[in-house]
């Protein structure tokens, strides 16, 4: 008989934490950069390519975290001894794949309708777009980001409430070391 891991497999762990770095940057580069930065600036092309390719990553890596995830054992989900606490655990995990892939939808949306590829990789054939809010796509991409800054911060303070008030160490589960 196995018995189960009390850590996630070491591919997960990374896949988790590179994850986790690059939707900081993407989400801090379109809100705080991108968002601020008028599409006549020269600067503009450029940094739109960072946040499209980092955008292609994550949505890369995580069709790659989903797969892995499903394949691998896994330790159960972490109890908090309140069953309402325990469903939204599993309904912000669950948040968390869904808004990242909306995101990335949106975002190759947008792009798509905004002739963004041949302008941002076809060695700036055209011109940006006045506005990307005319664009629904973009709109939709923009509330996206915005729930998605808010279910990890939840996902933060729930990992904060395991490790330091119920003190089940379950930062010990994402990280290196034996299964």
């Amino acid at each position: 008989m196995t018995t189960q891991p009390t850590r996630y497999a070491p591919v997960l762990v990374g896949l988790h934490w590179l994850l986790a770095a690059l939707l900081m940057l993407a989400m801090t580069m379109g809100t705080f950069v991108l968002k601020e930065m008028p599409n006549t600036s020269p600067d503009k092309v450029g940094s739109l390519r960072g946040h499209m390719i980092v955008g292609m990553v994550i949505a890369a890596l995580m069709l790659v975290r989903l797969v892995t995830r499903l394949r691998t054992r896994r330790p159960p989900h972490a109890a908090t001894g309140s069953t309402l606490l325990d469903q939204l655990g599993r309904a912000a995990h669950a948040g968390l794949y869904l808004l990242v892939f909306a995101m990335a939808a949106s975002g190759l949306a947008t792009a798509v309708q905004a002739g963004l590829p041949e302008i941002v990789f076809g060695g700036g054939a055209g011109s940006l777009p006045r506005d990307f809010s005319a664009y629904t796509p973009r709109l939709v991409h923009g509330w996206i980001a915005k729930a998605l800054m808010a279910l990890v911060g939840l996902h933060v303070a729930g990992v904060l409430f395991h490790q330091f008030r119920l003190k089940d160490r379950l930062l010990s589960r994402m990280w290196f070391g034996k299964r």
